[in-house]
């Protein structure tokens, strides 16, 4: 039966063999992508599963039997999604399930590879695991980011790794106060500011100079870009908290706000960047013996001057 990773907060999952009808999605124009999603489709046929995919994936299954759907319904029509790529492509697959409480579970064809922690050698074998109940899970955390614009329609989006404010069309620094729970906090001036979950802990955040954070912590991060000032360092607060960023007026500042590398508008002198915990998460499988700690010292290369006793590398 499934077990929940330490201080990861519990959802409960359907008695073994629990997923019957699983998505597929990744790159399918990277001819590594479509090599895996071809032998997973055919092992997933085999194994009396239904296979679904987006309707623009183009990937020729040969015999497999493979059903489309648009992608605004493949959380209706599956019982997993598994995402085949970089982190990037996780983060794309936690968006699209994370409404309909679809677990996500994650191969590595990309670089880095914190989230997708499974390799295309043992692809199958530990889907087998998945679909036999031999997993752990762990619901990670999404923000809700509001931007309030002056004399315009308010916008909103949510995040699994990070929202970040960034500037924008010019070679200036921004100047910007953030303000949580409905304190002032700091006037900062530099590049931006990057918002961390636990798990975008380590992503933009980490070359912001930002800690990592264990994912299953209730506390977001606070990185400034490129700060001007030596003294305005990355701050941890609670999950719950109501971050607020207000832009001050300068001449010819530009500031863009991302969502997990989307755009979500532009900030302008007035508006108001809202970030939040958002009401709903992104359910991670991992293989059965998933350990985070193996995963950072794989891929931060942690030590690797005294090899740790009974240690593998992650790849």
């Amino acid at each position: 039966m499934p077990k929940d990773l330490p201080h990861a907060k519990r959802r409960s999952m359907p008695a073994a063999p629990p997923f019957n009808t699983l998505a597929i999605v990744g790159n399918f124009t990277d001819p590594s992508v479509i090599d895996s999603m071809q032998v997973l489709a055919a092992h997933l046929h085999h194994r009396d599963r239904k296979v679904v995919i987006e309707t623009a994936n183009t990937v020729d299954f040969g015999s497999t039997p493979v059903r489309r759907e648009p992608e605004n319904r493949l959380g209706d029509a599956v019982d997993l999604m598994v995402a085949i790529g970089g982190d990037g492509t996780l983060l794309h697959a936690g968006r699209l399930m994370a409404a309909h409480s679809v677990p996500v579970l994650g191969v590595n064809r990309g670089r880095l590879g914190f989230l997708a922690d499974i390799g295309p050698a043992e692809m199958c074998d530990r889907v087998d695991d998945i679909l036999e109940g031999r997993f752990v899970q762990d619901h990670r955390q999404m923000l809700r980011a509001q931007l309030l614009c002056v004399g315009e329609g308010d916008r909103c989006c949510d995040a699994l790794n990070d929202v970040v404010l960034q500037k924008w069309r010019t070679g200036r620094m921004l100047d910007f106060e953030t303000w949580i729970d409905g304190r002032y906090v700091n006037t900062h001036r530099g590049d931006g500011l990057v918002i961390a979950t636990g798990t975008g802990s380590t992503a933009y955040a980490l070359s912001c100079g930002g800690p990592i954070l264990y994912p299953g912590l209730d506390a977001l991060v606070l990185a400034p870009i490129c700060p001007h000032t030596l003294s305005d360092r990355p701050i941890v607060v609670p999950a719950s908290s109501m971050i607020e960023i207000r832009l001050i007026e300068r001449v010819d500042t530009d500031a863009q706000i991302i969502c997990d590398g989307i755009a979500l508008g532009e900030l302008k002198c007035g508006d108001r960047l809202q970030v939040q915990p958002a009401n709903i998460g992104v359910t991670m499988l991992h293989p059965a013996g998933h350990d985070y700690y193996r995963i950072l010292r794989s891929k931060l290369r942690w030590g690797r001057g005294e090899r740790a006793p009974g240690d593998d590398t992650v790849e």
